[in-house]
């Protein structure tokens, strides 16, 4: 069974910084591409940023700068350093893993930035 839980989340000062990780299990990771997601309330899910099995990244226009995903193949995780926090960042931010055809998501964890 395939599963993904997502870490990290929780409550930060406007410019603070949060980690996320995402640990990946039931036989996926590797040949995978790894994102974030995020979704604020009232709006529709959003990519933040993406990996690649081999490592190429990609990033909304919203993070870049500011945010980094990471992986380690060894560990099945999948990290997410957010620095300088707006509270427009506020959301749940869900994991994803996809090798076509197949996608699967973690629960999400709740960012919440205060101002």
């Amino acid at each position: 069974q395939v599963q993904l839980v997502e870490s990290g989340g929780g409550l930060v000062q406007a410019g603070g910084s949060r980690s996320l990780s995402c640990l990946a299990s039931g036989s996926i990771f590797t040949g995978y591409t790894m994102g974030w997601y995020r979704q604020a309330p009232g709006k529709q899910r959003e990519l933040v940023a993406v990996i690649t099995s081999s490592n190429k990244t990609n990033y909304a226009d919203a993070v870049k700068g500011r945010f980094t995903i990471s992986r380690d193949n060894a560990k099945n995780t999948v990290y997410l350093r957010m620095n300088s926090l707006k509270p427009e960042d506020t959301a749940v931010y869900y994991c994803n893993a996809a090798r076509t055809p197949w996608s699967y998501w973690g629960r999400g964890t709740q960012v919440t930035v205060s101002s």
